[in-house]
């Protein structure tokens, strides 16, 4: 039997027979690399994967990519649950390019290689008594990666994880690195901090830290009646943090607040660091409970309201208020992370935020198929059959105000942000769990995406750009009108080849597939073109591209 040839092997060889290519710059590239989503929702079979470990050979990568005439895409973690970071082409990964480059503990400015991992960051600005201002909920991305997919936390006093950016530095399809800030090519840096990989390689952030501290935080379940009426004066200005998980069958919700605790609190004695209490049931036993609770929902989703009510009365408590209460005192790098469980599809957006109310209880009168006089009853609007429809359980609940930092006459709101520019904005995120890396049964993500869909849309919602929707170019063009053009206009100045733009890029960025009157269908010449996916046997998609040029002789 011959040996396997891997599909980049004839590439990698023209490549280095290529008299230019040893110039002592290295390429640290490699073939048979198989790429997947973290959820394993969908895989690629990259024709290289290239891991510089400095800038030099960041911009080789760059040059060679340009005159092979191939496309790159960059991924950190691989995070995002949708095909945006496959390809069939180029495949760059920065974790070997991730130093912190200087830290200034007086300002909390500090200097870092853009593969940095948050959880690297955090550990490293911890040791000169500093913090991140604002995490999601996990910290595996890349600073990178957090800032091209638009990355959020839950605080009212705080807007996307990007609006302590000062100052990027940004490879180009040319090869060379560019700085931007809101100063210095402002245009750029507006792109940048929500680009998609769409415009460049991020390679070095300048980030502003604050001086470390902690969050003492308490957790309880009450009535879903109970939040909403305390929704509009309350619930999201009660502390620094806030964050609410929604249960649809029972109508309750997990209120999650926290309150900032100085390190002077800490060094006084004033306070002290404790963990909450756990049970029996907090690690692997309930993790393998749920786990296959979820997988039997795939031949009987009926029981899944007393999945819910079951799972999460164990977790939480099946009664309501303050008997259900815990409590932590924890470093805000720990805090505010979440365990996200199993392989997921997960659909966010982003509304304005007194539209909550009426956008969860309408979601649970169509969710619970109510009839006029049915109680909790209301007009939900949705034009699709919610009839033998069962879902997973919690919807995530977010809030952040991206007005108070950052807005377009500052330079330092992304064109893209789906954030409202008026005022706070809360994301709802509607999980669909595929337990053992298998997608529920009976079109069930579909069917919930469809309906959560058409009510976001219903209310001004806009798509995180990281997760999973099943929206149009069309709708792109709707929701950003004239941002949309502005970032266009940057993309084609920066990249006129396409060497960053791949069929997600296409879809949602650049107007679609769709022919114009002449019947063309519009192309750029390095552009990856596809995507064909097939099933594959660990439950992903494989997708699989092809290079729109041919490479020279």
């Amino acid at each position: 039997m011959a040996p396997r040839v891997e599909p980049g092997s004839a590439i990698l060889a023209k490549i280095q027979a290529d008299p230019d290519f040893d110039n002592g710059i290295p390429f640290n590239a490699s073939t048979g690399y198989t790429h997947g989503t973290w959820a394993r929702t969908f895989t690629s079979l990259p024709e290289l994967y290239v891991q510089p470990a400095s800038l030099a050979e960041v911009e080789k990568a760059v040059h060679l990519a340009r005159r092979y005439r191939r496309r790159i895409t960059t991924v950190g973690s691989g995070h995002s649950p949708s095909d945006l970071t496959c390809t069939s082409s180029w495949l760059m990964n920065l974790d070997r390019f991730n130093k912190i480059l200087e830290i200034n503990t007086e300002t909390g400015l500090t200097r870092m290689q853009s593969g940095i991992r948050l959880w690297q960051l955090s550990e490293e600005l911890d040791r000169w008594g500093l913090a991140m201002p604002n995490l999601g909920s996990i910290n595996e991305q890349s600073i990178a990666g957090v800032i091209s997919t638009g990355t959020h936390g839950s605080s009212l006093e705080r807007g996307l994880v990007s609006e302590a950016i000062e100052a990027l530095k940004i490879t180009l399809a040319d090869g060379t690195t560019k700085s931007c800030s809101p100063t210095e090519n402002p245009e750029l840096f507006r792109g940048a901090l929500l680009s998609l990989g769409a415009l460049g390689i991020i390679t070095e952030v300048t980030f502003r830290a604050v001086p470390a501290f902690s969050l003492e935080w308490d957790q309880t379940i009450d009535t879903e009646a109970r939040i909403f009426r305390e929704w509009e004066q309350k619930l999201w200005k009660q502390s620094d943090f806030v964050r609410v998980w929604w249960f649809p069958y029972m109508r309750r919700a997990v209120v999650w607040k926290a309150d900032i605790v100085t390190q002077d609190d800490l060094r006084s004695g004033r306070k002290k660091h404790y963990d909450p209490p756990t049970s029996y049931y907090d690690g692997w036993l309930g993790y393998v409970i749920y786990h296959n609770l979820l997988a039997l929902s795939r031949y009987v989703p009926r029981i899944l309201p007393w999945v819910e009510w079951f799972v999460f009365g164990m977790q939480y408590g099946f009664r309501n208020g303050d008997a259900t209460r815990i409590k932590g005192l924890q470093p805000s790098r720990q805090a505010m992370l979440m365990n996200c469980l199993y392989s997921q599809f997960v659909d966010e957006w982003a509304l304005p935020l007194h539209k909550g109310p009426e956008a969860l209880q309408r979601l649970a009168s169509w969710l619970h198929n109510l009839k006029p006089g049915d109680a909790g009853y209301v007009e939900h609007g949705i034009p699709y059959s919610a009839e033998g429809l069962y879902v997973h359980s919690p919807v995530e609940v977010r809030v952040s105000d991206t007005t108070i930092a950052s807005s377009a006459a500052r330079n330092n709101r992304p064109f893209l942000s789906p954030a409202c520019a008026d005022g706070p904005t809360l994301y709802l995120n509607a999980i669909m769990y595929r337990p053992y890396h298998l997608d529920p049964t009976y079109d069930a993500t579909f069917r919930y995406y469809q309906g959560f869909e058409y009510l976001m849309r219903s209310l001004g919602g806009r798509p995180h750009w990281a997760k999973n929707f099943y929206s149009t170019a069309a709708d792109v063009e709707t929701w950003y009108g004239a941002d949309l053009d502005a970032f266009r206009a940057v993309r084609d100045e920066v990249d006129p080849e396409g060497l960053f733009v791949g069929p997600w890029q296409r879809r949602y960025l650049l107007g679609g597939t769709a022919p114009d009157r002449s019947g063309t269908v519009h192309r750029l010449p390095l552009e990856e073109v596809g995507f064909v996916g097939e099933p594959s046997r660990d439950g992903s998609v494989v997708v699989r591209g092809s290079h729109a040029s041919v490479v020279p002789n």
